[in-house]
């Protein structure tokens, strides 16, 4: 059985390429073959490029064979993609039409735009102690007309740092984790993604519902997550908490949307207008399966 999943030929955010996943049926986990299609126009964001990433090389893992084909070439989307890094940390085993890119535009141009952070390899073996502070840096640049920004800087390096830290103590996954960043000026915000391919909150923390939550053994994993944002749900206990529920209380307080994908289930989180109102969770169940949790936060520049 084959998956051909169709991206619109525009910007394609984390919504956009979730929609193209539910359309093409089942999904790509299970396929013998799971083919991606970039027309003409389509540019991709950090947001659905991160958690594209994570799945093209899960897919690879799980045997199954991979395609990308960009109608545009190097001259279109996959040239941003090469820029970001996509290329340097995707399977080689994957096919890409019309070839791979000749050379790597984030090896030649790293760094040299501050409104960007390449996608960066989260992996046990070779930790990278300086990513949460470079994610961080880079956040404050962008935000540095905001009142908050020194504040929303602290902040958001304490987010950064323990995301990045549950991939490395939760995931127990041999595949690398990603984040990466990118500032979008004309829509007046930036992205920041944290992606893994290990296992999704809802796997480590059913079994302890019996035990630790009995009152809320019950709940879909769909309402469990929203009571994870809610309470800090751990599956050590209430007096561990949940790195979760500090993250959805920062990214509130700092007029961030919040992006939170597992297995099959996702939430976003956006705040209400006033400061004081409560945030709106939207839920979404029955998704095509992608292994692990994938984050994104979404700050307004100003």
């Amino acid at each position: 059985m084959d998956c051909n999943i169709q991206l619109p030929p525009r910007w394609v955010n984390a919504e956009a390429l979730e929609d193209a996943l539910r359309s093409a049926g089942p999904g790509p986990h299970g396929a013998v073959t799971t083919g991606f299609s970039f027309p003409i126009g389509c540019r991709v964001m950090i947001d659905a490029a991160v958690r594209l990433l994570s799945l093209c090389n899960q897919l690879d893992a799980s045997t199954s064979r991979v395609r990308l084909d960009f109608e545009e070439g190097e001259s279109g989307v996959m040239g941003y993609l090469s820029r970001m890094g996509f290329f340097d940390e995707l399977s080689r085993n994957t096919e890409v039409m019309p070839s791979w890119p000749s050379i790597s535009g984030a090896e030649v141009h790293a760094g040299s735009n501050p409104g960007l952070v390449e996608v960066a390899r989260i992996n046990h073996r070779a930790r990278d102690q300086a990513l949460p502070g470079r994610l961080t840096d880079a956040v404050v640049r962008a935000c540095g007309r905001r009142r908050d920004a020194k504040d929303l800087g602290g902040a958001a390096f304490t987010v950064f740092a323990e995301l990045i830290d549950n991939v490395f103590s939760h995931s127990e996954t041999p595949l690398d984790g990603y984040a990466a960043l990118q500032v979008y000026p004309k829509g007046d915000s930036l992205q920041v993604a944290v992606s893994d391919s290990g296992l999704g909150i809802m796997q480590t923390l059913r079994p302890a519902m019996k035990t630790q939550y009995p009152s809320l053994a019950h709940l879909s994993d769909t309402a469990l997550l929203v009571e994870v944002f809610r309470q800090g749900l751990s599956r050590h206990g209430a007096d561990r908490g949940c790195g979760l529920q500090g993250s959805a209380a920062k990214a509130i307080k700092y007029r961030a949307d919040l992006d939170v994908r597992l297995p099959n289930t996702r939430v976003v989180l956006k705040p209400g207008k006033g400061g004081y109102q409560p945030a709106t969770a939207h839920c979404h169940e029955h998704l095509p399966l992608i292994w692990g949790t994938h984050i994104c936060f979404t700050f307004r520049l100003d």
